[in-house]
């Protein structure tokens, strides 16, 4: 029988896995010093290796999500947590730094499978009245793997060297894998499809689909718009000291995070009618970020006002996920979950430039509302992928 303990222990299963993906992808940045003391490389080099390994994942995630649609997500998860451990733990055995950028291709090879396999387990094991709240716990369990990457190597580092921290993390992997092989029988994969559908390629060329991945897109080129240049904003505007701007960014973080685990409770709550609650989560946070820069507010308050924004948008994200869940046909859960989530770095690569030359030219005031526009269109695109999705005919139609 499907019981709560067994949506948590598959939650418990695929987030650990999800958890280290990402705790990988911030566990080299804290070691560039180190590497470019031995290597004797450049800082373009050092970042090269951070830019591989998340350009890979992004790259792969939509052919991996067809093999995991064909072939059954389980046995990619099991191979991609590996490989992708693995060469995190063979870094610390290499002596030129061509080596380490190898290994950082080969473990964004693995991490592109996370994302499609976990989509679809999480689709095939879970009951749908807890949907709303696995999604949040994947979301979190990610989240948290980035806020903890750079202050465990930095711990790390202070009784060992850069070789054994990363032998060490790497390693974590091997249980995390053990765990899933020895609970595999919880790990159901998603139903597949009973009659013929659009092609993959036509499925993800679908204004349904297109209009989601948009809406991932967008939201993530504000998202990171935020965290890449809310201090510097703060400091420019209003003369904010870098501590408290820094606690600000901080609490816009801690909120974004924790308000995925209140997304999923609503989503679960609500069913279906997520779209307003969407927009308007949305619309407040757009409200508040807006206002830092235009009120100096008080340094008490500042933080507070960026984790009521942060917290805002982290409790849209479950329902976004529920939402493109509900428009997936039956069996194409890791394709479409691997396009769409390929948004979210690409979005991430796309604002760093444009919004840092605002500040080159001397706009720092653009930089709130070039975010809160960006908000604003990631809500129309939601309207529309919702409106596509929820008539079957037009979702069947592929865009010109």
């Amino acid at each position: 029988m499907h019981t709560a303990r067994r949506d948590y222990e598959t939650c418990a299963l695929i987030g650990t896995g999800h958890f280290l993906s990402h705790f990988y992808m911030l566990c080299l940045p804290p070691l560039f010093l180190a590497w470019r003391a031995e290597f004797g490389v450049s800082f373009a080099m050092l970042g090269l290796a951070v830019a591989l390994m998340s350009g890979t994942t992004a790259l792969l995630q939509t052919p991996v999500g067809f093999l995991v649609d064909r072939h059954g997500a389980r046995p990619f998860l099991v191979g991609g947590t590996l490989l992708m451990a693995l060469s995190v733990s063979a870094m610390a055995f290499a002596e030129d730094f061509r080596l380490i950028l190898l290994l950082a291709v080969l473990s964004g090879v693995g991490n592109s499978v996370i994302h499609p396999a976990d989509y679809a387990i999480l689709a095939g094991s879970i009951r749908k009245e807890f949907m709303g709240r696995a999604f949040a716990l994947h979301t979190f369990t990610g989240n948290l793997g980035f806020a903890l990457a750079p202050p465990v190597i930095a711990a790390l580092l202070l009784v060992m060297d850069w070789r054994g921290a990363l032998g060490l993390v790497g390693l974590l992997g091997l249980p995390v894998v053990a765990a899933i092989l020895w609970q595999s029988r919880i790990l159901v994969d998603q139903p597949k499809r009973k009659e013929k559908t659009l092609g993959g390629g036509a499925l993800l060329t679908s204004r349904p689909i297109l209009a989601f991945f948009a809406f991932f897109l967008l939201s993530a080129m504000a998202g990171t718009g935020v965290q890449a240049f809310l201090i510097t904003v703060l400091g420019k505007l209003w003369g904010t000291p870098v501590a408290v701007a820094s606690l600000a960014l901080t609490g816009y973080m801690a909120g974004a995070t924790a308000g995925t685990l209140v997304g999923g409770w609503v989503a679960d709550k609500r069913g279906s009618n997520l779209l307003g609650f969407v927009v308007l989560l949305t619309l407040a946070a757009v409200a508040l970020l807006l206002s830092m820069g235009l009120v100096p507010w008080p340094s008490l308050l500042l933080p507070l006002v960026a984790l009521v924004a942060g917290g805002c948008l982290g409790a849209s994200r479950t329902p976004r996920d529920v939402m493109l869940k509900e428009a997936c046909p039956p069996g194409e859960v890791g394709k479409v979950f691997g396009f769409v989530s390929a948004g979210l770095p690409l979005g991430g690569a796309i604002t760093p430039v444009p919004l840092g030359l605002l500040l080159d030219w001397g706009h720092p005031g653009l930089i709130l509302p070039v975010v809160g526009a960006l908000l604003v269109l990631s809500l129309l695109c939601a309207g529309g992928a919702r409106a596509l999705a929820a008539t079957p005919r037009r979702a069947a139609a592929p865009a010109e």
